[in-house]
């Protein structure tokens, strides 16, 4: 089990307690230090079954200065902005085997847990 994890953001932090007061002792990953590659990303978009997209923060100034509102660009495009600006990657993100979960809010990552 990895939980991608920004130790600066409450829901990140009460995740990793949940998982914690489970009895998991995920791999911590702080993807602002450690930024996953195109291929981890992609890899943790199909466990989401999300798009690159929807794996976005919106509301972070990268966001508008990179041009992400454009509805036109693709996921390779969006994930290569994700790579460059790793906090616009949504968080925290809890991954076991095939398994993805956003932990937003934290009990999310309860479903993958069983």
């Amino acid at each position: 089990m990895k939980i991608y994890h920004n130790p600066r953001c409450s829901k990140s932090r009460q995740t990793l307690q949940l998982l914690s007061d489970n009895g998991e002792e995920p791999e911590v990953i702080e993807y602002l230090k450690t930024t996953p590659d195109a291929e981890t990303i992609k890899s943790i978009l199909k466990k989401l079954g999300i798009s690159a997209r929807q794996l976005l923060r919106t509301k972070e100034a990268e966001y508008k200065s990179a041009g992400l509102d454009n509805m036109d660009l693709s996921d390779d495009e969006i994930i290569a902005a994700m790579i460059k600006y790793p906090k616009l990657i949504e968080r925290p993100i809890v991954v076991k085997g095939d398994q993805a979960m956003i932990g937003r809010p934290p009990e999310n990552i309860l479903k993958i847990l069983t």
